[in-house]
């Protein structure tokens, strides 16, 4: 059985993860956002290109559109494990509450707990995989623009 003071200190590792989970959930949703807002730029421009014949230039923005849905997928997937990781840890922390009455809840809170931080690391994988590809994207976009440029020269310097 946890005395108080046992229950006390059990209950500070995930109230650290919760703030931080939160924090982290923060960064996500920021990133995503961003993405979501290029990707709506993209596809309209992918539409009057393709509205005005410019094939070429549909096509070179839908490589574009494509990489940011996979980098999309990736942050979105972070922000499922880290969610659920979330959630975990706030239950494990109403089990621990709850083994002051039944000790065998113990063993299941410290289960979910470990899950949880598992999950957690998950989403922290998704999340670093996204970051190594930003910069890549970047990259991939200026390119994107070159070529549009390129496509677009005047009938007059022909």
């Amino acid at each position: 059985m946890l005395t108080k003071l046992e229950l006390f200190q059990a209950f500070v590792a995930p109230a650290i993860f919760i703030s931080a989970s939160g924090l982290f959930v923060l960064s996500i949703n920021t990133r995503l956002m961003g993405m979501v807002s290029r990707l709506r730029v993209f596809r309209r421009e992918k539409h009057l290109a393709a509205k005005a014949g410019k094939k070429q230039e549909a096509v070179a923005l839908q490589s574009q559109i494509d990489s940011i849905e996979l980098r999309a997928g990736k942050i979105k997937c972070a922000f499922f494990y880290m969610l659920l990781g979330t959630i975990g840890v706030m239950l494990t922390c109403l089990l621990l509450g709850l083994s002051l009455y039944e000790q065998e809840v113990l063993i299941i809170a410290v289960i979910l707990f470990v899950l949880s931080v598992l999950s957690m690391s998950v989403a922290m994988v998704f999340y670093i995989s996204e970051v190594a590809i930003a910069l890549t994207s970047v990259q991939e976009e200026e390119k994107l623009y070159d070529l549009i440029d390129s496509l677009n020269i005047p009938d007059d310097h022909l």
